[in-house]
């Protein structure tokens, strides 16, 4: 049984609706990919450097990163070498299998780091227009519908209309947000949240931030202030350090990210609007490159599409038409 095949048959059953959310999420990456892929394959009917060239081009317009394409590269020629593969169409399982490993690392730390024993409380940094605010509103109202209770933060002063458009979420949600008047001093709002907080036993704390990136010095300065509140106020805390991205910035994305770990260390990153690109290759690129885990995806508008990552059904919604004119021409046999 080839790859493919035994990546299928780990999401079959309980995760069907997941992996149908990310086939239908990661369309337009696959449109591209896929078409791209089987042209290459139709082109070159053996292994060379020049179908290997070709695939770092493909790679590279998916937006994967120079860095992991020459990672991924080097490593396809290691295992067509060791394995004797002469036909490209023999080595779109293996180019499956080694995209799986650079994703699949550790599947446990793609799981959020929740105190089973008391607050938890999760930083959500990021640039402005990445989508933090309205993820932040999603991810209350997926832990809520967990079982917990949820506590907002609006330390997002500065820009306006962020109080506002937090609360909406809240109202949405059902879950109470903290909040100061417009250019208050965001630590203050985060003291006052943790307190509000610690006295009404919430199970967690999600905190929005600026996300200033043009004033790089002062945000980063704000955020390692609103840290050590978290940190005085909750030795432990924060257990995540949450960076949202925009998908659809490409490399972009993956330089916000390099600038944020430097000052906030973050935990995991969330990636949203992956269903509105085509270069969804972006999460390999940041997951080898950076070593920091995607741990959510958007994967559309409605409440319920900032989906936690899956790597298996990531790679299937990725790879699920470059398989299917050899499942139906096997069925055909």
């Amino acid at each position: 049984m080839n790859f493919f095949n035994k990546l299928k048959n780990r999401i079959t059953g309980s995760t069907t609706a997941v992996t149908d959310k990310f086939k239908d999420g990661l369309s337009k990456t696959r449109q591209s990919f896929a078409e791209g892929m089987n042209n290459l394959v139709k082109r070159y009917r053996k292994v060379d450097e020049d179908f290997f060239d070709e695939l770092e081009e493909l790679l590279i317009e998916s937006d994967v990163g120079m860095t992991t394409v020459m990672d991924l590269v080097d490593r396809l020629k290691d295992e067509s070498r060791t394995r004797n593969i002469k036909d490209t169409a023999m080595l779109k399982d293996v180019i499956v299998e080694v995209l799986s490993e650079f994703l699949t690392k550790s599947k446990e730390e793609t799981k959020l780091n929740i105190n089973p024993s008391g607050l938890t409380v999760i930083l959500m940094v990021g640039v402005n227009g990445a989508g933090k605010t309205t993820t932040i509103g999603k991810l209350a109202g997926r832990l809520k519908n967990e079982g917990k209770t949820v506590l907002l933060a609006a330390a997002d002063t500065f820009r306006a209309g962020a109080i506002d458009q937090l609360q909406v979420w809240g109202d949405r949600t059902g879950v109470d947000v903290i909040k100061h008047q417009e250019g208050s001093d965001p630590a203050s709002v985060v003291f006052d949240a943790m307190q509000a907080a610690k006295s009404r036993k919430v199970d967690v704390l999600l905190c929005d931030t600026a996300g200033r990136l043009q004033n790089k010095v002062n945000l980063m300065k704000e955020l390692e202030k609103i840290k050590r509140v978290i940190t005085r106020e909750c030795p432990g805390a924060p257990q995540e350090v949450l960076l949202v991205l925009d998908a659809t910035t490409g490399q972009n994305a993956l330089n916000q990210a390099k600038l944020f770990r430097q000052a906030s260390e973050v935990t995991g990153i969330v990636l949203t609007k992956l269903d509105g690109t085509a270069k969804g290759g972006i999460v390999l690129g940041i997951r080898n490159e950076l070593n920091i885990p995607v741990k959510f995806v958007g994967l559309g508008e409605q409440l319920n599409d900032l989906q936690a990552f899956d790597a298996d059904a990531f790679i299937y919604g990725l790879f699920s038409e470059l398989f299917q004119a050899d499942d139906e021409a096997s069925q055909s046999e």
